[in-house]
């Protein structure tokens, strides 16, 4: 587990930061690579999406592959949700990344409910497949909505 400011510094220092445990751990090659761009991805989604003033990583190895969190400070009411970006748009591909290099993901309050956690799990060996498609539900609370029943997903969340 390591601590960051959320400022633009902080995406790098959690690719170095990470690159060192996870090799320090013995993590198969291919297992830290994918490590390193979904923690990159989801501390950058973290500093962008959110009025953070701090952010937390914790990396944990299983059983089953490596478990990855990222944590914020603030929850807000729109949860984190893929996107499915056109050729030509700037943003959009951060969670299709993370959804193809991991086994699974999602998100989840805090305990305190004041922020959240976007958590990731990747096989130990490797990507065995890639996912073409969106999960039917990347999270793992449901998604708020309005009086009306229409979801609240944010599309600015890459």
């Amino acid at each position: 587990m390591f601590g960051l400011p959320a400022a633009p510094a902080s995406v790098g220092e959690a690719r170095r930061t990470a690159r060192e445990l996870l090799d320090e751990w013995g993590v198969h090659p291919e297992t830290c690579e994918d490590a390193v761009l979904v923690i990159s991805e989801l501390v950058t989604n973290a500093l962008t999406h959110t009025a953070s003033e701090w952010i937390v990583c914790r990396l944990r190895v299983t059983g089953e592959g490596l478990h990855i969190e990222v944590e914020d400070q603030n929850s807000g009411r729109v949860l984190p949700a893929r996107r499915r970006p056109g050729p030509d748009d700037q943003n959009g591909r951060g969670l299709m990344l993370v959804g193809v290099l991991s086994s699974d993901w999602g998100v989840r309050d805090t305990p305190q409910r004041s922020g959240r956690v976007v958590w990731a799990e990747l096989p130990s060996e490797g990507r065995e497949t890639a996912e073409t498609d969106p999960p039917t539900a990347p999270y793992a609370l449901p998604t708020p909505t309005n009086g009306a029943g229409v979801r609240l997903v944010d599309p600015s969340w890459t």
